[in-house]
């Protein structure tokens, strides 16, 4: 709802149409993307429509699960970018930062996510399972369905161990040394004002970036540290990591961008009528 909403402010709002809500959209989008694969299968079970699962279905929402979340690292990457440029060239925001640039973008942050997830699906749709088929979640991860394979699955662990370092590796390590230069130049801004303004752009940012790393950690920690631990841990870290990023967001950029808060009270106003 709320992701939806955001869409549909940007869309409608002519004023809206500048980079950095063209990235906010594509954040509501890859949200979306990441938590409606797994909201179908979670309402499925608690409304005690099925707790099954066909395994062709498991392997296409784990397409859709693993790429957007890894698509919205990217797309995290290029809002950093994007408050890069707003703070250190704003003369040439508009100009870098174009229409044609911003869709390039965010055609390479799904390609670069949706590919290389392509070969570990590949090999799951050949392996036996003769082990139990029950999983850990409410819907299908990579890392649960290797777990219950009875094959040799060095590879999809070496490779996705690897993937997924160099993919949030370089994404978090982008984003970092964005804000190494965006800090370097607020701090030239002569007036408490100008660097407090400054600074304030990026807090909802820095927001969606912990809400999406903190998590993350969380549940790859548990998978690697406490693989004995309770069940309803790992349920509820999983379900924290692709659930609250999703609901998050929208509150987020709702409170702490004007344009977007305003957006929201024109519908509402627009509504009484």
């Amino acid at each position: 709802m709320g992701n939806c909403t955001i869409l549909h402010i940007v869309r409608t709002d002519p004023s809206l149409h500048e980079p950095m809500y063209y990235f906010l959209a594509m954040l509501s989008l890859t949200d979306m993307g990441m938590s409606i694969p797994t909201m179908i299968t979670l309402l499925r079970v608690l409304w005690s429509i099925s707790r099954e699962i066909q395994f062709n279905t498991c392997v296409l929402q784990m397409f859709f699960i693993h790429t957007f979340s890894f698509t919205e690292s990217s797309v995290l990457l290029a809002m950093a970018l994007d408050r890069y440029v707003a703070i250190c060239h704003p003369l040439r925001y508009a100009t870098i930062l174009t229409p044609r640039l911003i869709t390039k973008i965010g055609i390479a942050a799904l390609l670069r996510s949706a590919l290389p997830t392509i070969p570990l699906l590949v090999r799951l749709a050949y392996f036996p399972f003769c082990r139990s088929h029950i999983l850990s979640h409410s819907y299908c991860l990579h890392q649960d369905m290797i777990r219950l394979a009875c094959a040799d699955i060095r590879f999809n662990v070496i490779y996705g161990l690897v993937f997924i370092t160099v993919l949030w590796g370089m994404d978090s390590l982008g984003i970092f040394v964005s804000y190494i230069f965006i800090l370097r130049s607020v701090l030239r801004i002569a007036s408490r004002e100008g660097r407090l303004k400054a600074l304030n752009t990026c807090a909802s940012h820095i927001c969606a970036v912990l809400i999406l790393y903190v998590p993350m950690i969380g549940l790859s920690i548990v998978h690697r540290f406490a693989k004995h631990s309770s069940p309803l841990l790992h349920i509820f870290m999983a379900h924290i990591y692709f659930l609250i990023p999703p609901v998050l967001n929208p509150i987020i950029y709702s409170v702490k961008t004007k344009q977007i808060r305003q957006g929201i009270l024109r519908i509402f106003h627009t509504s009484k009528y």
